[in-house]
């Protein structure tokens, strides 16, 4: 476990299996800094978590690693993110790299059409005209979401009609749909109740693990500790801004810890 300042040296992970690279970031929006200083790396088959309290920066660094500051006027971002050992900012497809990191929101958010439609068209929008081919990626797709049992006889039910856990889930097969390489979750559990939270914590264990599914990265942001300490290999601390402390995380929840503000956040102490 390390502090952020230290993390590019002390806890760089092995050559090679890298899948994100953050270096020396800072966002802000109309010069009004949201976010400073950010260094770390996300490792291949992990789950990251990001834990801290409203107004830390959480959602903007999402936003970066999304390059939604194209779209979001006012909004600047400099320093240096790698997917893959690739400047993002180089890249000159941004809805490839969109594909590649599937993002699901805090709240569902379903598009106006039926819950087959939802999760094909990413493979639509691909080039993926066969049938019987949508058929098997739809029904994968919703398999590992947790979700195809409950709505296969209602494929052409419009995915707004589903209940709120239903829909949620629903966002995760759309973003699986795109076969992503990074699924990203901010605050998936804002709008579902208790038991459906663990259902999709089970889904993501099962995402990153190497079982038939398995093999994703998962870069989850939450401000329920508990959820965190479940499912993070490595957790990271954002602060008033700052990344304050990335740790491997039953370390940062038994006291071994570089800031002592860490231990007080993980604690309840405040946030």
């Amino acid at each position: 476990m390390v502090a952020a300042a230290e993390t590019m040296t002390k806890a760089a992970p092995a050559l090679g299996s890298v899948k994100l690279s953050v270096r020396d970031l800072k966002i802000s929006y109309g010069g009004k800094v949201a976010l400073e200083g950010v260094s770390l790396e996300i490792r291949k088959n992990e789950i990251f978590g990001i834990i801290g309290p409203a107004n830390a920066g959480k959602t903007s660094f999402l936003r970066a690693l999304n390059r939604m500051d194209m779209f979001t006027s006012g909004m600047k971002v400099e320093g240096e993110i790698r997917f893959n050992g690739r400047d993002i900012h180089q890249l000159n497809n941004v809805y490839a790299l969109r594909s590649r990191i599937g993002v699901v929101f805090p709240l569902p958010v379903g598009l106006p059409m039926t819950v087959y439609d939802n999760v094909a068209l990413s493979p639509r929008l691909r080039g993926i005209k066969d049938k019987r081919e949508l058929d098997i990626i739809v029904e994968r797709c919703l398999t590992r979401a947790a979700l195809w049992d409950e709505v296969k006889d209602r494929l052409n039910t419009l995915g707004s009609l589903l209940s709120g856990g239903q829909q949620q889930r629903l966002t995760i097969a759309r973003a699986l749909s795109q076969e992503p390489e990074l699924l990203v979750l901010d605050e998936f559990s804002i709008a579902v109740d208790p038991v459906t939270t663990m259902r999709i914590e089970d889904i993501l264990k099962e995402l990153r693990g190497a079982g038939k599914h398995g093999g994703m990265t998962i870069l989850l942001v939450t401000n329920l500790v508990q959820q965190a300490r479940r499912l993070a290999d490595r957790t990271a601390l954002f602060l008033e801004g700052r990344c304050v402390e990335i740790g491997e995380t039953e370390e940062l929840f038994t006291g071994r810890v570089e800031d002592q503000r860490t231990r007080d956040y993980v604690l309840g102490r405040f946030g």
